[in-house]
């Protein structure tokens, strides 16, 4: 357990998921707590009055979610990588109650960019900043108002619009479904996606796939209430298997693998969209179950958020940053063990949809878009 520079590593959940990235040499181990570029055997001389510290607080999923924090985390090692002038440092929320006490504790030690991950964190964000405001804040997920935190969205339904045309059409059952952690807007986005590519598909193909788990006109559906409890997970696949869906999109962090191992064990019965990471890169064990991952590109806005940070420019409220399918700030990973699987004529919809949505022919909607 390192404090401070100090870390506190946990595990727990996502958004969120597991995680060494097999991709992208994310190294998770006693080198990332503290200074992780000095003891890490970089050989760097920089002094520490040189330094740009990026300190970095969890949501409670901890580094190792596979998903949402260690992606962020990644980001932040990535620019530190580039610029050894940057020292990167985490701490661990193992609950709620947690997130100020740990982005104040960085105010006092000084950091020079602080970032909360996740949308959960914005209120104890919103509180230190306002408090803090000579403070460089960064915050995934969230945009708190503040001139001093610089916000980092992704517009989900894009991709999520795309997967739900993909497992609609490649459904034998003729039902999919979706299941989230609890219902915040970081997780109904991909579900609202997700049931508007369905819809998509049945209009233009004159079928009538079915989505369950979610209604977007109504804002029901399924919910673990969890984001680490893979039992749960499995518990609500389970029973959307049991109502026919062959292809089931968990957005439930660690809760997901749930789905992800019956999935394994169902031996091909049904299949899984997995979310934030692709996740034959994230959790390698189920690569054969993932049709296709709906990405949310957190490292690369992470790391360019904290390079310019790191090179004096301003990081402001406004514009921030919003992904989507045009700046490859969301997307579709690769069809992997699925590529030989999927039939060309729908791969080629799905990219043509892409552009589409791209060029703004086809609308995407959610009332949990980023604003």
């Amino acid at each position: 357990m390192c404090v401070g520079k100090e870390t506190v590593l946990r595990s727990a959940r996502g958004m969120r998921v597991v995680s060494l990235f097999a991709v992208g040499g994310l190294a998770l181990s006693a080198a990332a707590c503290g200074d992780a570029p000095e003891e890490s055997g970089s050989g760097d001389s920089t002094t520490a009055a040189e330094k740009y510290t990026a300190c970095m607080v969890t949501d409670v999923g901890g580094i190792d979610d596979r998903s949402f924090n260690a992606s962020a985390w990644k980001g932040v090692q990535a620019a530190a990588a580039e610029n050894k002038a940057i020292d990167p440092k985490y701490v661990a929320s193992s609950a709620e109650a947690d997130y100020e006490s740990n982005l104040s504790q960085y105010v006092t030690q000084k950091c020079n960019f602080i970032l909360a991950v996740g949308g959960l964190m914005s209120d104890a964000t919103k509180k230190v900043a306002t408090a803090n405001t000579s403070q460089q804040f960064g915050i995934v997920d969230s945009n708190t108002g503040q001139s001093n935190v610089y916000p980092m969205q992704f517009d989900t339904a894009q991709a999520a619009f795309l997967a739900g045309y993909l497992a609609a059409g490649y459904s034998k059952s003729g039902k999919v479904g979706t299941y989230g952690g609890l219902p915040i807007p970081p997780v109904t986005i991909f579900m609202d996606g997700f049931a508007d590519g369905v819809a998509y598909y049945n209009q233009a193909k004159s079928k009538n796939v079915q989505v369950l788990g979610w209604n977007k006109g109504t804002q029901k559906g399924s919910f673990t209430n969890d984001f680490v409890k893979q039992d749960e997970g499995k518990k609500v696949s389970d029973t959307l298997v049991a109502q026919g869906a062959d292809v089931i999109m968990p957005v439930a962090g660690g809760a997901g693998l749930g789905t992800a191992a019956a999935a394994q064990a169902a031996n091909g019965a049904f299949s899984v969209i997995w979310v934030d990471v692709d996740g034959c890169e994230s959790a390698q064990q189920y690569c054969a179950q993932f049709l296709t991952t709906v990405v949310k590109n957190i490292p690369d806005a992470v790391k360019e958020a904290v390079l310019k940070g790191s090179k004096g420019e301003t990081l402001a409220s406004t514009p921030g940053f919003l992904g989507t399918l045009e700046n490859n700030g969301v997307s579709i990973a690769p069809y992997h063990e699925f590529d030989s699987k999927v039939p060309a004529d729908l791969k080629a919809e799905v990219d043509k949809l892409k552009q589409d949505i791209i060029a703004g022919t086809v609308k995407v909607t959610s009332a949990a878009q980023p604003k």
